[in-house]
């Protein structure tokens, strides 16, 4: 049976459930669950636990994660994302000093209001099946830590009339270079499909601005909400464009598989991590065979000179027994991932 961890590169447009029940099929494994939802309009890194590796799945919740997010200015939405209903749109002139300047109230633990279309619960509704019956209701502030929040580049879009040759925008990049000026000296093309247009920064009055962000972060931060607050603290309203989670925990986003290559792939086992990659910052421990016939029966051993904390423990043979913790000289299962 397969047992392990697959790191997958989310696809937009799946859900994080949608993944997990496309890879029960592939792996022929009843269980299989993820470790971090993504929204369907999010890619990146979404491990997957299969097997007996869905014991591990409680040990991930607490992990931190990194992210590339676009965060637009000048809309509103009922979301907070681009998929939702627009609330309020205008047209804005903000630089790149100006984001610096408020991102600072956002570093550090923070308090966040989790938004309407999320599945979070209250007095045991979920707040998305209310929010879709066109209902608000009040929501308590929930404690996140953004541990690094930086501005990485920035492109601002004009709407252009339309030409009827596929000229709908002219978008404008600009690295974070920190000299906020520099938008006034860069060029823009449009997508037109019979070649590029080209327009000087000077003559161009946006009516959204995007700026490409970093964030790490702790368990339960909303992404779509922080874009969201930005946005308000700038006075112009934001939400999010684009999201990539780049890592989760230790997984990163350069192990990952994308979907085409699970489906593809002539042994999927093969594409597994092991259970233990989870816990590889705890030191390993290997028991002999009276202690492991022991710890199968969920008995304490002892731990000889073992120093006090969570240990990977193994069998003598290197199978991946289980995650033990000593106490008081003692070894005492926390989690066993061996099959029973």
């Amino acid at each position: 049976m397969a047992n392990g961890i697959l790191i997958v590169n989310k696809p937009a447009g799946w859900t994080s459930q949608d993944v997990a029940a496309k890879l029960r099929g592939v792996f022929h494994e009843k269980r299989v669950g993820h470790g971090g939802t993504l929204d369907p309009m999010a890619t990146g890194v979404l491990p997957v636990f299969i097997g007996r590796a869905t014991r591990a799945v409680p040990f991930f919740e607490h992990a931190e994660k990194e992210y590339e997010a676009v965060l637009r200015l000048g809309v509103t939405t009922d979301t907070q994302d681009v998929t939702g209903r627009v609330l309020a749109k205008q047209e804005v002139n903000i630089t790149q000093e100006q984001v610096e300047a408020v991102l600072p109230r956002f570093r550090g633990g923070i308090e966040q209001i989790p938004p309407m279309y999320s599945a979070v619960k209250v007095n045991g509704q979920k707040l998305y099946a209310l929010a879709r019956k066109g209902r608000e209701i009040e929501r308590a502030p929930r404690p996140v830590t953004i541990y690094e929040l930086t501005l990485v580049g920035a492109h601002i879009v004009r709407p252009l009339e339309a030409t009827g040759n596929g000229h709908t925008s002219v978008t404008l990049r600009v690295q974070a270079s920190g000299d906020a000026g520099a938008a006034a000296h860069i060029k823009c093309a449009t997508d037109a499909a019979s070649g590029e247009e080209t327009g000087n920064a000077e003559n161009l009055q946006p009516s959204t601005i995007n700026f490409q962000l970093r964030i790490r972060c702790s368990k339960g931060t909303y992404i779509r909400t922080l874009c969201h607050d930005i946005g308000q603290a700038l006075g112009c309203g934001g939400c999010m464009a684009a999201l990539t989670r780049t890592r989760a925990g230790a997984y990163t986003l350069a192990e990952s598989r994308t979907m085409e290559e699970i489906l593809a792939a002539p042994d999927p086992e093969a594409l597994l991590l092991p259970t233990d990659s989870l816990f590889s910052a705890r030191p390993a421990l290997t028991v002999g065979e009276a202690a492991e016939r022991k710890l199968r029966n969920g008995a304490a051993v002892p731990a000889g000179n073992r120093g006090d904390g969570e240990y990977r423990v193994y069998s003598r043979a290197g199978e991946f027994l289980l995650l033990g913790e000593v106490r008081n000289g003692e070894l005492h299962t926390v989690k066993s991932f061996f099959e029973v």
